[in-house]
């Protein structure tokens, strides 16, 4: 079905195209995976770009669904609130080099079309301002620019569409050409590629994107970029500008490659780590970072600006590209992936598998803290930070980094049973055996966890776990961020709330007072253990206070404290 086009930029022009660039995305994540070989060939753009995406979906969504809320009579968001949102989801979820850089484009965009006090650049030549600046300021955020990268495929999109003239949608398809164009280039610019016989698998889904952007405007999709099924295939230039496997590129006696470093781009001895974490600093300290990180290892992208970075490279020492992030400001979702010795530093990147365990359990937690205390008892952990729930994508990527024959998930929020849901089923596909047990608090998680045993039979094991997840009560203990209605009536922004199983029971104003009322009632039903998670910002006497409170009125009761580092001021569980 073809897609109704829309005729300038607006915030529903950059919902469209978010969404078809996800479809156009999902549709080629296996064959960029295929083809990926540079700069590591570690078989995963496809899906790093894909779950950059996604999160750059989600955060448009969320700001539809807002405006909706707040304002349903006037129409669609603003531009700037679209794009801005756009940016952000992709800066917050990048996944991998390619995703970083992608996440760079649309920031580079967004620079443009949401500049305060301006009239906003909707028409053709505003597209064209915001391609240019896209490709601009990814090649800045690069240490070291390779050519026959996707910094050469955006160079050329952005070449292309300021030579085109007229609205959106011409200025789309000449980008989406110039791409194309540079796509298939990519093998004579980089040795590496030419070996391999693929064109860079980067610049393929740039240009999967931008297909989705002449999409949104002309509402037909433009006619599709075939690749390298496997990276021992060979391609064949076509006059249309596409790469198919067929016809072998042979190497020349120049096709000797290396990085801009001068470390050859299949070199077995690279870098052992992929180090990734967003990052709150100042720009200063950025910079500092930067100099720190290139003179570590290689393959550095930092991207990202106000104070929210982005920071990707591949480092033998992975304790000291985290240190040199503590040291510019406040590292968090920190993620580090081995390479391995000798394996996706080659052409083919051909690796021995890892055994699978044969069970582990994957949770979502709301604060670093209780990520810690669930990576203690072994689990491995997806952070869900306020405002910024995760992605189906980001749990079927800890799904696979668990690499067990069984998982267990827990999604410790009942919004996310559906994100779950969808999560376990990919994960099926993939041939793991998932079981969802629909914990709706972390403190059902951490009493499901408290009763896991890997050596049961995974059905035992399960009914076991969700058992204890089940008979625990959960409540929590929060500021209200606007007026509305409760079921304890209405409450004013400011206002200390209790919810009790998700129902708002207590409204006050002291933290301290309501928590220890909500307490009080969940324990009128009974129990044996309450466990208290404190956020960051609760009051220091909060948990003595508490305790105290259960040893006083409830003598065969026992309490247990942890700090999560959670949004909310305390979480509280009975069970």
């Amino acid at each position: 079905m073809a897609q109704v086009p829309q005729t300038f930029l607006d915030a529903l022009a950059v919902r469209t195209w978010c969404g078809l660039a996800l479809e156009a995305l999902g549709r080629a994540r296996e064959e960029i995976d295929a083809i990926n070989v540079y700069p590591v060939a570690d078989g995963d753009t496809g899906t790093n770009l894909y779950l950059t995406v996604e999160s750059a979906v989600a955060a448009v969504e969320a700001v539809f669904a807002a405006h909706e809320v707040d304002s349903p009579a006037a129409g669609k968001p603003a531009l700037a609130d679209a794009v801005r949102a756009m940016a952000h989801g992709a800066l917050i979820g990048a996944q991998g080099n390619s995703g970083t850089i992608l996440a760079q484009l649309l920031r580079g965009m967004t620079q443009v079309l949401a500049v305060d006090g301006e009239t906003p650049h909707t028409d053709g030549a505003g597209l064209r301002l915001a391609l240019r600046h896209a490709a601009d300021s990814a090649r800045q955020a690069v240490a070291h620019p390779v050519e026959g990268t996707v910094l050469s495929v955006a160079a050329a999109a952005a070449d292309a569409a300021h030579a085109a003239e007229g609205d959106c949608g011409t200025v789309a398809r000449a980008a989406y050409e110039g791409a194309r164009a540079a796509l298939a280039a990519t093998p004579g610019q980089l040795a590496v590629l030419r070996r391999a016989g693929v064109v860079d698998a980067g610049g393929r889904g740039l240009v999967a994107v931008l297909g989705a952007l002449v999409e949104t405007f002309t509402g037909e999709a433009p006619r599709p970029v075939a690749a390298a099924a496997h990276p021992t295939d060979t391609v064949e230039q076509l006059d249309d500008g596409a790469m198919t496997p067929h016809a072998r590129v042979e190497d020349g006696p120049d096709a000797v490659g290396a990085c801009a470093t001068g470390t050859p781009a299949t070199d077995e001895d690279g870098p052992a780590f992929e180090v990734i974490y967003l990052l709150e600093a100042e720009d200063t300290a950025v910079a500092r970072l930067r100099q720190r990180l290139d003179a570590l290892g290689d393959s550095l992208v930092v991207v990202g600006g106000d104070g929210l970075w982005n920071v990707h490279v591949h480092v033998d020492d992975a304790g000291a590209a985290v240190e040199a992030g503590v040291e510019a400001g406040r590292p968090y979702r920190i993620r580090i992936t081995h390479f391995g010795a000798g394996d996706v530093h080659t052409a083919r990147g051909e690796r021995p598998p890892r055994p699978r365990a044969q069970r582990a359990v994957v949770a979502v937690v709301p604060g670093e803290g209780l990520a810690g205390l669930y990576g203690e008892a072994g689990a491995t952990t997806v952070l869900a930070r306020p405002g910024e729930p995760p992605a189906s994508g980001e749990l079927v990527q800890a799904v696979r980094r668990a690499h067990a024959r069984e998982v267990v998930l827990l999604p410790n929020d009942a919004e996310l049973r559906h994100t779950a849901a969808a999560a376990a089923e990919q994960a099926r596909t993939e041939g793991v055996r998932v079981a969802l047990i629909p914990t709706r608090s972390a403190v059902q998680g951490i009493a499901a966890l408290a009763v896991h045993e890997p050596e049961r039979r995974f059905d035992e094991d399960v009914v076991s776990m969700t058992s204890a997840a089940g008979a625990t009560r959960y409540a929590e203990v929060c500021v209200a961020e606007r007026q509305s209605w409760t079921m304890a009536g209405i409450c004013q922004a400011g206002d200390v709330l209790g919810l009790i199983e998700g129902d708002v029971a207590v409204i006050g104003s002291d933290v301290t007072a309501a928590a220890e009322t909500v307490l009080d009632r969940m324990l009128q039903a009974g129990g044996e253990l309450v466990t208290l998670v404190l956020g960051d910002d609760a009051p220091a006497s909060i948990a003595d206070h508490l305790e105290a409170r259960v040893r006083e009125t409830h003598l065969a009761v026992d309490t247990v404290v942890y700090r999560g580092g959670q949004g909310a001021l305390l979480l509280i569980g009975v069970e």
